[in-house]
């Protein structure tokens, strides 16, 4: 009999219209070893005011290439603040209604895949999972509350900080096995001081990672005729993501500007967007900066072809205590199928570019040394050739096909 898989993500969302996302990905591959995955996610979409339209009843499914989703109505939100909270707490409450409705007409789970990024996804998943007499794996992707301290939005000594540790520790204890995306997961959980609390034989690595043929297709069928990109007088090197105050780019601004002043062959080239970039793009105007090129949103569909057009990319955010447990950021590994060399500003844990030898960070985010690396590997560039062809080799090891590979062990162990 083909085991039920319930996976529990809060913003999967946007996998259903994006056709793609590690969910998806999962479930496609999980399919194939003949599973039956079923996504359950909110019916809004973080950043978006897209959102499936619910207008009877608590739920709606729908399939897309096989993978039932099922959208728990939760109500429409803006930005991080009490909107937010209260969209969360209605997707977690609603989640036990509806798991009943569904396991109902439906049948209950073999096992519920519960996955963060808030954790009241993982606590309805251990509970939901009790009542149905099945077994639970939690799937840590963003740590609550560590990254709202390392981000400065909220004190480690604050009662919210103290009363979510104390609930992180409660799901660690009570999970049947734990997957965390970086690869020092288990060490996070002996600095808390955990180990004797939680057992670190059921906390396994399961990276994010990259679905290799797709990646191809898309940068085939999405290929992008771009004139800065095509122009090879330059090194071009290429940041796609986000522009907001996290992510730091007025550093990167700094040091392309220390660039500018050496090598006058050397350009970024910006693709995204966020509430920062009329603040950047106005700067680079003020102080004459000339080698940065903001090319806006593009659809994800087109980024593979944009970072395979690059001399190198650039992985870049602010630098913060977490980075000591290792990297699995989306791009990363996008990065590392482009078959390009990784030029990261800042130094990780763990890390993958030092692993396989397909790219160069920065020991301290600076201006000064983020332009030091840039300005030596720049004048290198069978090595950055060398990188990238060792970057290509590694992102086989993070396909979701190696991935599902993992995650079905982690599974078959929990029976």
């Amino acid at each position: 009999m083909k085991k039920k898989i319930w996976i529990m993500n809060h913003y999967a969302t946007n996998m259903y219209f994006n056709e793609g996302g590690r969910h998806y990905w999962f479930a496609e591959n999980l399919i194939k070893q003949a599973y039956e995955p079923t996504i359950f996610c909110a019916s809004t979409i973080h950043s978006s005011e897209k959102e499936i339209e619910i207008p009877d009843g608590d739920y709606s499914t729908d399939v897309v290439d096989n993978i039932p989703f099922v959208f728990v109505k939760t109500p429409k939100y803006q930005g991080n603040g009490r909107s937010r909270v209260i969209n969360m707490l209605s997707f977690y409450r609603k989640l036990f209604k509806v798991s009943r409705q569904y396991a109902k007409a439906n049948g209950k789970p073999d096992v519920i895949l519960a996955s963060s990024v808030h954790p009241l996804t993982l606590v309805a998943g251990i509970k939901i999972a009790k009542k149905f007499g099945v077994r639970c794996i939690c799937e840590v992707r963003d740590l609550w509350p560590e990254s709202l301290v390392a981000y400065g939005s909220i004190k480690r000594g604050s009662l919210l900080a103290k009363l979510l540790y104390k609930g992180e520790k409660w799901i660690y204890k009570k999970a049947d096995s734990i997957i965390m995306t970086w690869e020092g997961g288990r060490q996070y959980i002996v600095d808390q001081g955990w180990e004797k609390h939680v057992d670190l034989n059921k906390v396994i690595h399961i990276s994010n990672g990259v679905l290799i043929n797709t990646f191809d297709k898309n940068s085939i069928e999405n290929a992008v005729d771009d004139f800065d990109l095509d122009d090879k007088k330059y090194k071009n090197l290429t940041y796609a993501g986000s522009l907001r105050k996290v992510n730091n780019l007025g550093l990167l601004l700094d040091a392309a500007k220390i660039v500018q002043d050496k090598d006058q062959t050397v350009r970024f080239i910006i693709f995204g967007s966020g509430d920062q970039k009329d603040i950047l793009v106005n700067r680079c105007c003020d102080e004459n900066i000339n080698n940065v090129i903001f090319k806006g949103r593009v659809d994800k569909k087109m980024i593979p072809s944009i970072i395979k057009k690059s001399y190198a990319n650039i992985l870049h955010n602010s630098s913060t205590s977490l980075d000591k447990y290792g990297q699995s950021q989306n791009k990363f590994f996008e990065y590392l199928a482009a078959g390009r060399c990784i030029i990261q500003t800042y130094s990780t844990g763990y890390s993958i570019i030092d692993k396989f030898d397909c790219g160069v960070s920065a020991v301290q985010q600076t201006p000064d040394e983020v332009a030091n690396v840039i300005l030596k590997i720049c004048e290198k560039d069978n090595e950055v050739e060398r990188m990238g062809d060792n970057a290509r080799k590694a992102s086989y090891h993070y396909d979701f096909i190696e991935l599902t590979e993992k995650l079905i062990g982690v599974i078959e162990n929990t029976f």
